[in-house]
């Protein structure tokens, strides 16, 4: 069992290693959802600004160092939903928020992709996920009693958008650009909830047109398949 990140077999880690910790975590992170499970662990060392041998002390191997970036990620879940609940006193912006925190913690992109290299019955992450699923319904259950959100709209329909606007673009969409896609997306999705005479204009993100779309297509490499997003266009 992976050690939670405050302490080492009982004993509580020093600042630095837990700043280290975060750090490898928050790499791993990104590095799978952008390089897929099978990414070197050598690069996400790299990235958090730490040597092999440091992220392998505090993780054995490839399949505990995912196994800590889904709890990480089922108690970030749980703590966004209860700060938004806390902090926000319209339930709609409150789901709007909890929505746009997921995105920029990338816990809805990088779950799915870890879901079979781990054992979701495993003792720690069964409890957090049980917590995380019921921080999230609180937020949903309180927007259903007060009618900012359709009845209709359930834990699921949530669940899959976040995921499906986490996902990376395919192509040549620039990582920066794509996250603040993924925003605009969203609010787009969310306004659409709303009862039309609560609508609000959608400002996040930038509006592309045809030409910067084309744009982005003629920056791409030769792709023989024609798959990519931009390439549809």
């Amino acid at each position: 069992m992976t050690d939670p990140p405050h302490a080492v077999g009982g004993r509580r880690l020093r600042a630095d290693a837990r700043r280290n910790h975060g750090r490898i975590l928050s790499a791993a992170r990104d590095v799978f959802v952008e390089r897929g499970p099978g990414a070197p662990l050598e690069e996400i060392a790299s990235r958090a600004g730490v040597g092999i041998g440091t992220l392998y002390r505090r993780f054995a191997d490839r399949r505990s160092l995912m196994r800590a970036v889904v709890l990480d990620a089922l108690v970030q879940t749980r703590k966004s939903a209860e700060q938004a609940l806390a902090e926000e006193p319209d339930s709609f912006d409150a789901l709007t928020r909890y929505m746009h925190t997921v995105i920029d913690l990338r816990i809805s992109a990088v779950i799915p992709l870890l879901l079979d290299k781990i054992d979701l019955e495993d003792q720690e992450l069964v409890p957090a996920r049980e917590a995380s699923a019921r921080t999230v319904q609180g937020i949903i259950d309180r927007a259903h009693a007060d009618g900012t959100l359709p009845e209709d709209v359930t834990f699921a329909d949530i669940g899959m958008l976040l995921v499906r606007l986490s996902r990376p673009l395919p192509g040549p969409v620039p990582p920066e650009l794509n996250d603040r896609l993924a925003h605009r997306h969203l609010d787009l999705v969310v306004e659409g909830l709303r009862p039309a005479a609560t609508r609000r204009k959608v400002t996040s993100g930038p509006a592309l047109g045809f030409e910067q779309l084309r744009a982005l297509r003629e920056s791409e490499p030769s792709d023989p398949g024609g798959s990519t997003s931009a390439g549809a266009l």
